[in-house]
């Protein structure tokens, strides 16, 4: 029975995972890797995620320092960067990429909230339907008489707790995004 409460927390941890991960690559005006972490570049003809091919770095709020491995990388980080959909213009020295994180627009700020907001829901969602799946089989398991009804009541009160402390855990998250977001 303690199987049932203990796969639905892992799909929940998973959601928590899932929504820090993509509220990482959320662009709000402050630098921070995680923007251009996951970036596809097109290495020696393999699609290569960034950070396997180059140090990314802060060295100021608003500025990425992309030092690539391999030198002969920097052209073709600069043109994944380019065809991306996060619109930042890298320069280069041929040594080292920089970006500059301009400040975004009111407009754009309400976009990304809104995004980050769908972003929640689709991770609470996922942690209802773990909460679901281990409803329908505690009640499964009480139809066939292989769980008391007392032990069933006392596992869906449980399974019920844990949807409300990962769903919050979700809220917090979403909550100090647009806080970052907004703040100018």
């Amino acid at each position: 029975m303690a199987d049932i409460l203990a796969s639905a927390e892992e799909k929940m941890q998973k959601a928590v995972e899932a929504a820090k991960r993509e509220f990482a690559t959320l662009r709000t005006g402050r630098a921070h890797p995680g923007l251009v972490d996951r970036l596809q570049v097109d290495y020696y003809g393999t699609p290569t995620p960034l950070n396997q091919l180059a140090n990314i770095s802060t060295p100021e709020p608003r500025l990425l320092l992309i030092q690539p491995w391999d030198k002969n990388a920097v052209k073709d980080i600069e043109k994944a960067i380019l065809k991306s959909d996060l619109g930042l213009t890298p320069t280069s020295d041929g040594q080292v990429i920089r970006i500059a994180i301009p400040p975004l627009t009111e407009e754009r700020r309400k976009d990304m909230v809104k995004l980050a907001r769908k972003i929640a829901e689709e991770r609470r969602v996922g942690v209802r339907n773990a909460r679901r799946e281990g409803n329908d089989e505690i009640k499964s398991q009480e139809k066939k008489g292989e769980l008391p009804e007392d032990e069933s009541k006392r596992l869906l009160d449980e399974m019920q707790s844990l949807t409300d402390k990962y769903i919050e855990q979700i809220d917090e998250l979403l909550e100090r995004k647009e806080k970052e977001i907004m703040e100018f």
